[in-house]
Formats: structure tokens, sequence, C-alpha cells
């Protein structure tokens, strides 16, 4: 996909967001008018023209995009870095099902960018494990999964 913007989600990337896996997630912080950048795993996409991402219902990201609903996911997935920019909004106020406080927030896609540096791929993509009790964790991800199908 280098050098070619798309619209919506090409099918390697639809493909990658059909399970929980580690992204970026940048807003423009509420208060400062600066980027704001977090990593979160909670990712889901229900089509190919919007990205569901679960936050806890603190999360200052929600501030961020009351105020600015402009918002970019970067994605490392098909051998490559992908920005995916649109506007985001709150979905879903508290996610059925989930035993944590989590709401739903809805990027809807206006723009997918492959952002990779000219002559490289990514060879391998990155992982994370769980610093907590892992039956518990996957309980937990698999009910936040289902949360948001359901949205």
């Amino acid at each position: 996909m280098a050098n070619k913007v798309e619209i919506q989600l090409i099918d390697p990337l639809f493909d990658a967001l059909q399970r929980e896996r580690f992204v970026n997630i940048a807003t423009i912080d509420h208060e400062t008018g600066a980027p704001n950048v977090n990593a979160v795993s909670w990712v889901y996409a229900p089509d190919r023209e919007r990205v569901y991402i679960a936050l806890d219902a603190r999360s200052g990201i929600l501030e961020n995009i009351h105020k600015h609903p402009a918002a970019v996911v970067h994605l490392l997935a098909n051998e490559s870095a992908y920005s995916i920019t649109g506007n985001a909004h709150v979905k879903v106020e508290r996610l059925e099902g989930v035993p944590l406080k989590l709401t739903l927030v809805e990027l809807i896609i206006s723009e997918v960018r492959d952002v990779m540096f000219y002559g490289s791929r990514i060879s391998v993509e990155p992982q994370y494990a769980k610093t907590y009790d892992e039956k518990a964790a996957s309980k937990l991800d698999q009910q936040v999964l289902d949360a948001m199908k359901k949205a």
C-alpha cells in the first residue's frame, strides 16, 4: 500500500483488527492542544469504515475526543506501519457484560495511509504479555470483544 491513500481498511488491516492487538491512538490533548499518544489493546473493526476502541471510562482520551474528535490509530500489520485517521466519538457510555466501567469509542475512518519509511518492512509485529492472572485476563479480553461486537 506504499504511497497510496485509502478511504477504508484494506483486507489485511481489517483482518488484523478482528482481535485484540497493540495499537497506538493519537488525540489532541484537551488542555494543552498538544498531541497525545496512548497504547491500547481493546480494538475491533466492525466493518472497513470504522474502528472501535474500548477505554476505561475515566480515560483522558475521552476528554480529548469530546473537545477535538480528530484521532489517529497507528497500527503495525501487513509488514508495514499504518495511520488510520478519522473522527472519534463515544458510541456507548458503558459497555454491557463487562465487569469494568468501559466506554466504547467509534472512529469513523476518513483515511488509511501506509506510513512506513522507504525501503523497509516490519519483520516482527509487537507482542505483549498481561501482567496479571492469565486466566482472568483471557476471560476479560473475551468479554470486552464480545461486548464490542454487540455494540
